[in-house]
């Protein structure tokens, strides 16, 4: 029988709405904000298509929210491995249930985190355990997680039923959030861990560097800033593309956070989910972002401000992508992806999108999320 091992992170991402950029040293700020840890709900997500294997496949976890009681609630029968010392749990109840699933002879060891769980992970197994992540996480620079959390379970799921999937060596990345906050990437190799090799379900590691194609960028921005309507809210998302929209506008702009733009004025800096959708509420808005090179990310990843309820309250017309024809030809026929907490709202995002790629210059890219 196969033996999946779980641990789930209940603190990652719970950073990520609230605008902190990073969960690491920020739960009780988090919490004290208002933050609503999500990470169970990522991997229920996950598991949910391994329900109709569960007489397939031994269930291995950690005692409490970090697996069996997600497990109790989805009905799968589960082994506890590790029982945590303290709660709230930490790093090192990570690292060590890692360990005591890896001696108990794991087959694949499934964890929801972010990059700071996969450097916990890495840390505590390297590469003599197989693993796969479930993204939960603010940052998930690393290319040791599925593009969603049900792609994740996706893969599982097929080698629980024998498909033959080959393992590759992928590479665990984190920054340094305290420069991350400072709009300032600073990323770093920390190891790697062996995957399953799916390029359909499994992300590659997100491109570091500056955009080169400063002319490009210049008339995408050109164009996008001509076209702004008056009385009109604009949410400028992260990224250099969208900055170089508002360098155009001669405007201040967070790199690695939203503001709001109206009759080409900053009305508003590193906005929270909360502060968007109580700036926006009852106006016109057009949101515009730009995808994670590489990835292909538009939503999900560094951007959790950006709330399903925020989206929704923009809604699917009034978003504006930007990207540079290399940025898309980059991805090699992989469609765009959306990763938010709402599986309905993703769905709703799919199908083709116009894409701006120049000064008054569009082509249409697919968004199409694996299930």
């Amino acid at each position: 029988m196969f033996r999946l091992g779980l641990i789930i992170n209940p603190v990652a991402g719970i950073g990520g709405a609230v605008g902190l950029k990073g969960s690491d040293g920020m739960v009780a700020e988090a919490l004290a904000r208002g933050a609503v840890p999500k990470a169970s709900e990522r991997a229920r997500q996950a598991l949910l298509p391994l329900c109709e294997l569960a007489e397939r496949f031994e269930l291995l976890t950690v005692a409490g929210e970090m697996g069996a009681g997600l497990a109790g609630e989805l009905g799968l029968p589960c082994r506890i491995v590790y029982q945590p010392a303290t709660v709230p749990t930490t790093a090192a109840d990570t690292r060590a249930a890692a360990l005591a699933l890896r001696e108990a002879g794991v087959d694949l060891l499934l964890f929801a985190g972010g990059d700071g769980t996969a450097r916990d992970i890495c840390a505590a197994v390297g590469e003599s355990c197989h693993v796969l992540g479930i993204p939960a996480g603010c940052k998930i620079h690393s290319g040791v997680y599925g593009v969603t959390p049900a792609a994740s379970g996706r893969v599982a799921a097929r080698m629980i039923a024998g498909e033959l999937l080959s393992l590759v060596d992928a590479e665990v990345m984190d920054i340094d959030e305290e420069a991350f906050r400072a709009g300032k990437v600073r990323a770093r190799h920390y190891g790697q861990l062996q995957v399953p090799g799916d390029l359909r379900y499994v992300q590659a590691v997100k491109q570091g560097g500056r955009e080169s194609e400063e002319l490009v960028l210049a008339d995408i921005a050109a164009g996008v800033v001509e076209q702004m309507e008056p009385d009109t809210l604009y949410l400028m998302g992260s990224g250099s593309t969208v900055a170089a929209c508002m360098a155009e506008l001669g405007l201040e702009n967070t790199l690695l956070g939203v503001d709001l733009v109206e009759n080409g004025r900053l009305i508003g800096q590193d906005l929270c989910a909360a502060e968007i959708l109580t700036r926006i509420r009852g106006r016109r808005c057009r949101l515009i972002i730009t995808l994670i090179g590489g990835q292909g990310h538009l939503f999900g990843r560094g951007n959790q401000q950006l709330s399903p309820e925020v989206i929704r309250a923009v809604g699917r017309d009034q978003i504006q992508v930007l990207a540079t024809k290399a940025k898309l030809a980059a991805l090699a026929g992989r469609p765009l992806l959306v990763d938010t907490d709402d599986p309905a709202l993703n769905r709703s995002l799919s199908g083709y999108l116009r894409i701006t790629t120049g000064y008054k210059d569009q082509v249409i890219y697919p968004v199409a999320n694996p299930e």
